[in-house]
């Protein structure tokens, strides 16, 4: 392991990365176990900061953590390696914050317990992903072979040519494989080229833009995509969801625009209304009208073997 350690991370001059990539995982896990015992009205040493009774969120401590390790990391010389991986650590533990609370910036509201908080989650499993390949020396496809040479030029243009085309092209299957719904895939295809070109020829998503552009509503694709949704994502959804509910909490909380929505004009009223004012008033009848019986005027005859009653016409006395 150290021999990998020294190999991988530090002789590749790795470590900085290494140090943003443990402090965002530490920070990312205490801070969802310190909201999950705030949550629960446990006694913790840390609670909601508030200022008045504005809710100040971590998320405004991830920006400040962010603008502190990204101003120090570019002031600080190379040559100090110590600040240079203080730096990174500041910049990981301000990232994990402003990600922890990503659905929060996305919707402009406060979602974080709520099923669209579950973006927030997404977004840090995708930085993880992308930073521990980064770590793995897993280059983005396109990139590799682009180095330079001795002298600190490309002499190599026929090469440089292929690396361009074969970038271009990769990055066409990913923007497509992402158009049809296949976010995963299409992060994880720039690492591993195969996984773009199976999300490019496989059926989109429903729902998905490509899936809206494309296939008509009732078409075979269309009846495909809904059939390869219920078969095979549908599970991979759920056992998603389990784990990051059992990481980060369950988001069960009823959406604020749900919780504030006014109830309508016509159940106001109905509220507001007496109890008997809805029900018809009973008229005065003419001399010589009978009133109908119930079962009458609902259709059904007032007697079994009989037939239905008619009222009356009124006779001239």
């Amino acid at each position: 392991m150290s021999e990998f350690f020294s190999v991988r991370v530090a002789d590749a001059g790795r470590l900085p990365l290494f140090a943003f990539f443990v402090s965002f995982i530490v920070t990312f896990v205490l801070t969802r176990v310190n909201v999950r015992l705030i949550r629960a009205d446990v006694r913790w040493w840390f609670r909601n900061v508030k200022a008045g009774d504005l809710h100040i969120h971590h998320v405004v401590f991830g920006v400040v953590l962010m603008l502190v390790g990204g101003v120090m990391g570019f002031a600080v010389p190379d040559a100090y390696q110590g600040f240079v991986i203080t730096a990174a650590v500041i910049f990981g533990a301000g990232a994990a914050l402003v990600l922890d609370e990503f659905a929060l910036i996305l919707h402009l509201s406060d979602v974080y317990w709520t099923e669209k908080g579950r973006a927030s989650v997404d977004a840090v499993f995708v930085a993880i992903a992308v930073t521990g390949l980064l770590l793995l020396g897993i280059r983005p496809v396109g990139f590799e072979g682009l180095e330079p040479d001795p002298d600190g030029t490309l002499s190599r243009p026929l090469l440089i040519a292929v690396y361009a085309g074969s970038l271009t092209v990769n990055l066409i299957l990913a923007v497509l494989t992402l158009l049809k719904g296949k976010i995963w895939t299409g992060l994880a295809g720039l690492f591993l080229p195969l996984l773009l070109v199976i999300g490019a020829i496989r059926v989109a998503r429903p729902g998905s833009p490509w899936a809206r552009w494309q296939y008509e509503p009732g078409s075979r694709k269309a009846r495909s995509a809904e059939w390869h949704e219920e078969r095979f994502r549908r599970p991979l959804i759920r056992a998603k969801i389990w784990i990051q509910e059992f990481i980060a909490g369950r988001h069960d909380l009823i959406p604020p625009e749900l919780l504030h929505r006014r109830p309508s004009t016509r159940r106001r009223a109905a509220r507001r209304a007496p109890f008997n004012a809805a029900r018809p008033r009973r008229t005065t009848l003419a001399r010589g009208e009978r009133r109908p019986l119930r079962s009458a005027v609902r259709g059904r005859s007032p007697r079994r073997g009989t037939r239905s009653w008619k009222p009356r016409p009124p006779r001239d006395d």
